[in-house]
């Protein structure tokens, strides 16, 4: 049996070598790893909750139903709106480049036009880890916080976190701030009428 370790070995060897290039498995890469646990909740929607909230700035999100919907998936881009209550106005636009993510929040009103601050976002600085990355504020952001009169937000961190039949989890950090909210996947809800503005 000894002697046929080698072989096995190289046979594994071309297996992955030949997943890697077909675009099927990127060893070693986080984000991709990311992207593909994502990929897997196409079409499911999921009940959730805060779990780390300020009362006096989220007090109108806590007695409210929270859903998301991974509602459309490409190649490239991602889409995952919020639902809190009645109120359909947020997804969450994610995008794959070569060498990072980018996190957008889609704002509309309920005639599907897009409110004064909308997407806003960042994109990763680094690998992160396969079930959590982190999304720094980038400067188009910074400038429509400041233009609306937002300072506060200037300094905002956002993540998202998919741990698979366990829990998706979005969250929002800047001093003196955090926002938590986490998702149950190890049970699908009903998938919600479309985001105001995609129908």
């Amino acid at each position: 049996m000894a002697s046929l370790t080698p072989r096995i070995v190289i046979v594994m060897g071309l297996l992955v070598t030949a997943a890697v290039a077909s675009g099927q498995v990127r060893a070693g890469q986080p984000q991709d790893e990311f992207w593909q646990a994502l990929e897997r909740l196409c079409g499911k929607a999921f009940e959730g909750r805060l779990v780390s909230y300020d009362e006096s700035l989220d007090a109108g999100w806590l007695p409210q139903r929270m859903v998301i919907h991974v509602r459309r998936c490409e190649d490239q881009q991602i889409e995952v709106p919020l639902f809190v209550g009645e109120n359909r106005s947020r997804t969450w636009v994610l995008t794959r480049h070569d060498d990072f993510l980018r996190l957008k929040h889609d704002h509309r009103h309920e005639d599907g036009s897009e409110e004064a601050v909308t997407w806003y976002g960042g994109h990763t600085t680094d690998p992160g880890r396969g079930w959590r990355q982190v999304f720094p504020v980038d400067d188009y952001s910074k400038a429509l916080f400041l233009t609306n009169e937002l300072e506060g937000s200037i300094t905002n961190l956002w993540y998202m976190e998919v741990v698979p039949g366990s829990h998706f989890a979005y969250g929002l950090t800047r001093p003196g701030r955090h926002l938590r909210a986490e998702f149950d996947l190890s049970e699908t809800v009903e998938a919600p009428p479309a985001p105001w503005g995609h129908e």
